[in-house]
């Protein structure tokens, strides 16, 4: 094979690599690969990156982008195979993008601040994808992302249009009001309108958290991250009482949740 060792390797390394480990005498695992089978293990990567953020580890943050950078060397040697494109060519689209959408920045256009480095961005990236009207931003935002984080996107995205709440009080008020919907959804018993009110409620609970400043993945995820921590504790001073869970009965489990709770 014709590689050479080397003590630090650099971008062209890996491209090399990977058309190594696709080619003849490659691997059979990497050349039977495709967009398609590899695609959960993109998303998958992409979040151990958030992680490793969330854990401000840089050594593994480090390790994590690299992840990140075999996929997407990965995705565009099937490409360069199919004869459509190669990473030379993902480079320079991605250059020729920053340099269209900072016009503040690599041409006349003034941004005093990031407020107005984002509307730049923003009015660039319309023209650029030829987007003539807000709607179409909305349904530009990709449907792939989950739920939560699509929600906020299009939201985000018909703020710019000025369309949204005036205050945070504002979408409170909307999402009490979405409540009362939901629960004479559940007392009509329709199962459509059940799901359709539903989603209007969590519709409306990502409003919230955007005037909130929070984020709606992040907070739902610390939520279920507690929740395991108090069950975990529930269910230790259970076994010390010999108690099993699915045997104690909702009011002894409701006891010993409470006292989790208080720890």
């Amino acid at each position: 094979m014709d590689f050479t060792y080397k003590e630090h390797y650099t971008i062209d390394d890996l491209i090399q690599i990977m058309a190594l480990l696709r080619g003849e005498n490659g691997c059979p695992w990497d050349k039977a690969q495709t967009h398609e089978s590899i695609r959960k293990n993109f998303l998958e990567e992409t979040y151990e990156v958030v992680e490793a953020i969330d854990l401000k580890d840089s050594a593994l943050l480090r390790e994590e982008l690299g992840d990140v950078l075999l996929q997407v060397v990965f995705h565009a040697r099937m490409e360069e195979e199919a004869g459509h494109f190669d990473f030379a060519e993902v480079c320079d689209q991605l250059c020729k993008k920053l340099v269209f959408r900072h016009p503040h920045v690599f041409g006349t256009v003034k941004a005093e601040d990031a407020d107005e480095a984002l509307q730049n961005w923003t009015a660039q990236k319309m023209e650029e994808k030829g987007q003539k009207t807000y709607t179409d931003t909305l349904n530009a935002a990709p449907k792939a992302l989950p739920a939560l984080m699509y929600a906020e996107k299009v939201q985000g995205r018909a703020a710019k249009a000025k369309f949204d709440y005036p205050s945070l009080e504002a979408a409170l008020v909307d999402l009490e009001s979405e409540l009362v919907e939901f629960k004479d959804a559940l007392l009509g018993g329709d199962s459509a309108q059940i799901e359709e009110e539903f989603g209007d409620l969590l519709f409306s609970c990502v409003n919230v958290s955007r005037f909130a400043h929070l984020d709606p993945e992040n907070s739902l995820y610390r939520a279920v991250q507690k929740f395991i921590r108090r069950f975990s504790k529930m269910e230790a001073m259970c076994r010390e009482k010999g108690i099993s869970l699915p045997q104690a009965g909702m009011d002894v489990l409701n006891m010993y949740w409470k006292e989790a709770k208080r720890g």
